[in-house]
């Protein structure tokens, strides 16, 4: 049996979700705020065919492609913030743009756990980033 059938969304509606690997180029805190990051992120070329082309050039999957602004509330997770540049990871990237403490977001990193601990109060457990090794800009599918 599924966990929650109430919330079930149609292929269809999935579908509409782009789903890219976007290599992490800078994080750095927002300032008045402890929880929040702002990730400079490359999602590589703009276009499918552009990634198909840059995949058969390994020097431009190298380049810097489409950067966009990522503002997350993953700072908790992530004291040594340095280890997150670097880092290829799933992003939602047709999401509206949100405005987040004055800083429009551009996309959502992909992650998983992160819940707060039953027997310790206000502290959680571990953030998982979904880290792979595809190229910049690849679209899950």
């Amino acid at each position: 049996m599924y966990r929650n059938m109430e919330n079930t969304i149609s292929i269809d509606e999935f579908k509409k979700v782009e789903i890219r690997v976007g290599e992490i180029l800078s994080a750095e805190p927002v300032e008045g705020s402890e929880k929040l990051l702002r990730l400079r992120v490359n999602f590589g070329p703009a276009s499918a065919p552009a990634v198909a082309e840059a995949l058969a050039d390994k020097e431009a999957m190298a380049g810097e492609g489409e950067i966009r602004q990522v503002v997350s509330g993953i700072s908790k997770f992530f004291p040594d913030r340095t280890l997150l540049v670097g880092k290829r990871c799933a992003f939602a990237t047709n999401l509206e743009v949100r405005k987040i403490m004055g800083l429009e977001s551009q996309a959502m990193i992909l992650a998983t756990g992160g819940e707060p601990l039953p027997d310790a109060p206000g502290e959680f457990g571990p953030l998982y980033l979904f880290e792979c090794g595809a190229p910049v800009g690849s679209q899950a599918h």
